[in-house]
């Protein structure tokens, strides 16, 4: 969805401290982004369909049985959980911590809730309670569980609102608690089976926020930027930034038992952080929150990328939409090495004006430079939406698909959603949770979800794994050939000749695997592939 700071005024009690990923991970340099071409597309013909590869008799007796557990669903359930799902691309941190914990987290924290089921500092006075009450009172526990998430919501009315809304009643819970968050999804994650994940945060979001105020908006972007980093302004939010991300490390090692002899499941899971943008804030904080941002990912390996967040449709995200794209272009000339990925085509009919569903895909991919798409649901609406599918097939530009929220969120779903219209023109997809502790569900949800509503096979539910981990920001080189899903993926050559996920690979390829942790972490899925495939013959 859309972002840890969702409605259009950010109040106070969403700011969070600490910040930060596993220190157990080697931290490798950022591979620099590919520069977006500007080309146009040649002839409008459709984009090449990745040929049917060959399937392995593994793979054709896994399939067997996932037809044989149609109409079984505690055991349907039971597969998709086992079922390798390589990474989570787009999930963000405080949206997906279970409710329950948020809870906990509160009632530590001595924290109250009022009438409106929003969590507010201490003391308790009238018309509040303690949240510890909810660790007894069971009413008044799922009170805030509804109020908090999309529990018992009505399947008959727009979500919208209640969605967004849920950000700012458990915010105050989210301060100083980023570590423990993240030792809660982490463990989820890893329950999963998933093996890696990219969760986003708003970096030193008080620091970048007094920067911009002090500069003030110039419409001269390059002149903005000199005042931003002049005097050495801009690292010292950075350090702040790094500094928040080190506390974070050192909460989250203690909250998931790392150094002690039964440490959580999470503590081995490789994390990266995207920082968000704050799209409905006024354009020098969002130029100021992109710099941080891209400014982080060149001096903090373990910061990939920067994007959008809050909703598409808010007033000024939609008055200032264009405004940022070009906003975007600029500064990834100043910082090469900084990932892009955007919540774009967040829209559907009725939400918005009929115009306003033509151009936001576009211009993320045209004219900022996207890696990745993350929503896209109103592809269809887009001008020539054809020819920009083919242009995000060409240039491998993913989709980031989390059905829940897009239904729970703008109605979206079944024949309604773009899903088969990315798959017909190639367009690279990879399945997300985006907020699963808000929306209640959890990544096993979504591929059970996909196979049932687009008829999709074992094969065509390992290749969504799959393609999880190979367009992720993952340091280092992928273990499949260039152009994997088109050509069935294929090892890269220092692995051909070894079955993908073996415990004793070549030398040769051995080293490639040590090079490269992307390449370790695909081979990692597929050593679990092999499993999972043995145990459902």
């Amino acid at each position: 969805m859309i972002s840890t700071f969702r409605t259009a005024h950010r109040p106070k009690s969403l700011r969070t401290a600490g910040f930060g990923a596993l220190a157990v991970l080697t931290l490798l340099p950022a591979i620099p982004a590919s520069a977006a071409s500007t080309a146009k597309d040649p002839s409008p013909r459709p984009a090449a369909q990745a040929p049917h590869r060959p399937t392995t008799p593994a793979e054709a007796r896994t399939s067997a049985r996932l037809a044989s557990l149609q109409g079984r669903p505690e055991r349907l359930k039971a597969f998709f959980k086992a079922l390798p799902k390589g990474g989570d691309l787009h999930n963000h941190l405080s949206g997906a911590v279970t409710t329950e914990y948020l809870i906990k987290l509160a009632a530590e924290g001595g924290l109250c809730i009022d009438a409106t089921d929003t969590a507010v500092a201490p003391p308790c006075g009238p018309g509040t309670r303690p949240a510890a009450d909810a660790q007894h009172d069971a009413a008044f526990r799922q009170r805030i569980i509804r109020a908090w998430s999309m529990q018992d919501f009505p399947a008959d009315q727009s979500g919208h609102d209640h969605f967004f809304d849920t950000f700012g009643k458990f915010g105050m819970a989210t301060w100083y608690t980023r570590g423990k968050m993240l030792a809660n999804v982490a463990n989820t994650v890893v329950e999963q089976n998933q093996f890696y994940l990219e969760t986003l945060v708003t970096p030193a979001s008080d620091a970048s926020r007094a920067l911009a105020d002090k500069v003030g908006y110039d419409a001269d972007l390059a002149a903005l930027h000199r005042k931003l980093v002049a005097d050495g302004r801009l690292d010292r939010v950075v350090d702040e930034a790094i500094k928040e991300a080190d506390d974070t490390d050192v909460q989250f090692r203690a909250a998931a038992h790392c150094d002690t002899p039964r440490p959580d499941p999470g503590c081995k899971l490789p994390v990266r952080w995207i920082s968000q943008v704050s799209r409905g804030s006024s354009p020098v904080r969002v130029f100021t929150q992109m710099a941080v941002g891209m400014r982080l990912a060149e001096r903090d390996p373990r910061f990939l990328a920067v994007n959008l967040v809050q909703p598409e449709d808010g007033e000024s995200a939609l008055a200032n939409y264009s405004l940022q794209m070009r906003m975007l272009k600029y500064l990834r000339g100043q910082y090469p090495d900084s990932h892009l990925t955007l919540h774009a085509g967040e829209l559907a009919p009725g939400l918005v004006k009929p115009e306003d569903l033509t151009f936001h895909i576009r211009e993320a991919v045209l004219v900022a430079g996207a890696e990745r798409i993350g929503h896209g649901v109103d592809l269809v609406h887009e001008n020539d939406w054809r020819q920009l599918a083919r242009t995000m097939a060409r240039r491998n530009v993913a989709v980031e698909v989390p059905f829940s929220s897009n239904k729970q969120i703008l109605g979206i779903a079944g024949d309604d959603h773009p899903f088969n219209a990315y798959r017909r023109y190639g367009v690279p997809i990879v399945l997300a949770t985006d907020d699963p502790g808000v929306s209640r569900i959890d990544i096993s949800h979504e591929y059970q979800y996909a196979a049932k509503t687009y008829g999709l096979g074992y094969t065509e539910l390992k290749d969504l794994a799959r393609a999880s981990l190979e367009y992720a920001f993952r340091d280092g080189r992928s273990l499949w050939a260039t152009g994997s899903a088109r050509s069935g993926y294929r090892p890269v050559p220092a692995c051909q000749g070894n079955r993908p996920g073996t415990d004793h690979p070549s030398t040769r390829c051995a080293r490639y695997l040590a090079d490269n942790p992307k390449a370790a972490t695909e081979w990692r899925q597929e050593a679990a592939f092999a499993v999972f495939e043995r145990n459902n013959r």
